[in-house]
């Protein structure tokens, strides 16, 4: 068996190293230890599907032949491996950024560049690996996070030019800024305080909205972040900053909006930019801060019916299994059906649970394969009525940890939706 591994506490360059070395190792299995930061939690909440890890404790040490190890080099620092530290006859290889380490490797990649991730897309670009943009968007956080944006002195032009691969291959800068907390410093402050001095609040269709104009000085790094702050402190639905730099002669338009009848991203399209529900931004070459201030209040006005509703994404009809199916036969409808999850019904067709591959990782012996279903399955059924918005199905199931919601109409189901449906809407990045 050959094992990937990373360091405890992870972060993203952790996770983005361990998802691209798992490209170069395709048999290799992806271990992430239990301890990851906040940060992470948050990405891994609703994109966990997408990616396939196994844990510490669901590894057989004794099967180990070969481990490869990310973003450390260090024993004390990795989770449930220390059986492997005197193994002779154990295969390790090393990719790591940090020059200090005990652990001895057959091959060691080691590099002082800003981030990790960064030798490993090198490797992938050299050999000519396909990322889908969702990875493409992992790896750049992992290597933003590690560089804080390419502004740390540790940063090598390696870094910018992994980042440029990166952005050439669809990774969104627009998810960087929902899941990387980024720095605060006098420049952003100073802003901050401006915009709060100047506030105005309006109604506009009903809802409570601040769009602040404001004169930068050249670029100015984490506004998205300032205006998360104003739109916060001054307590409304939505607020939009107009950061027009006068030697460039263009404005940075960024919204964030806090109810989901403002959709950000739609209203970023709109004026040539993009984003998602809560969040977007836009770059205009030569444009007016007011003229664009009348554009943003007209498109609001007209997009108070602008909501996804769940019947708009969720899929059907649902494909369900009998409770009574076994388990042997209910792995193959899931592959066959390419899903990763589906309710079970009983004889009534009735929902008596969900099934899912994170239920499978408990069938340990060969005979628990001919075991019906239900020994398996989750009884815990968390659904969602189907005149709710995607929004919402999102909460769901960040606060159940779950990767599907049964949609239901008057206690029938009639729908399902995925993480991966709500990612469709939410960051158009699913790979076609």
């Amino acid at each position: 068996m050959v094992i990937i591994t990373t360091h405890k506490g992870s972060d993203f360059d952790a996770l983005a190293s361990l998802v691209a070395a798992s490209l170069l190792y395709p048999d290799a299995k992806p271990v992430l230890p239990t301890s990851i930061n906040a940060n992470l939690k948050g990405f891994l909440s609703i994109h966990k599907d997408l990616f396939t890890f196994y844990s510490p404790k669901d590894i057989k040490l004794e099967h180990v032949k070969t481990m490869i190890v990310v973003d450390t080099h260090s024993w004390s620092r990795l989770e449930g491996m220390n059986s492997l530290k005197d193994r002779k006859d154990l295969e390790i290889i090393i990719w790591d950024h940090h020059s200090e380490g005990d652990i001895k490797a057959n091959e060691m990649n080691i590099r002082e560049t800003g981030a990790t991730v960064t030798m490993l897309v090198e490797e992938i670009k050299k050999k000519r690996k396909l990322i889908t943009p969702i990875q493409s968007t992992l790896f750049l956080m992992g290597l933003y996070e590690d560089t804080g944006n390419l502004t740390f002195p540790s940063t090598l032009p390696e870094d910018a030019y992994a980042a440029g691969f990166l952005l050439d291959r669809k990774a969104d800068l627009n998810i960087l800024a929902t899941f990387l907390r980024q720095a605060y410093g006098k420049r952003q402050k100073d802003i901050l305080f401006h915009m709060i001095q100047k506030a105005q609040r309006k109604e506009v269709s009903r809802f409570s909205i601040s769009i602040s104009k404001v004169e930068v000085d050249g670029r100015i790094q984490n506004l998205a972040m300032v205006l998360q702050m104003y739109r916060e402190i001054v307590n409304v639905d939505a607020a939009f900053g107009i950061f027009k730099d006068v030697e460039r002669n263009r404005c940075m338009v960024i919204g964030r909006s806090n109810i989901d009848e403002i959709n950000i991203g739609l209203l970023m399209r709109s004026i040539g930019g993009g984003g998602h529900p809560g969040a977007g931004s836009a770059l205009l070459k030569a444009a007016n801060p007011d003229a664009i201030e009348e554009i943003l209040v007209e498109l609001i006005s007209g997009n108070q019916h602008s909501t996804v509703m769940l019947v708009d994404i969720m899929s059907y009809p649902v494909v369900t299994v009998h409770q009574d199916k076994t388990v042997e036969e209910v792995a193959m409808i899931l592959r066959d059906k390419g899903c990763t999850g589906m309710p079970v019904v009983d004889n009534d067709n009735h929902m008596v649970g969900i099934i899912s591959r994170r239920d499978f990782k408990r069938v340990r012996k060969s005979n628990h394969m001919q075991s019906p279903i239900k020994a398996f399955m989750s009884r815990k059924i968390v659904s969602i009525p189907y005149d709710k918005s995607a929004m919402e199905a999102a909460k769901l199931m960040i606060k159940h940890d779950i990767g599907r919601l049964p949609v239901m109409k008057k206690g029938e189901l009639i729908g399902i939706i995925t993480r991966s449906d709500a990612m469709t809407y939410f960051y158009d990045l699913l790979p076609d």
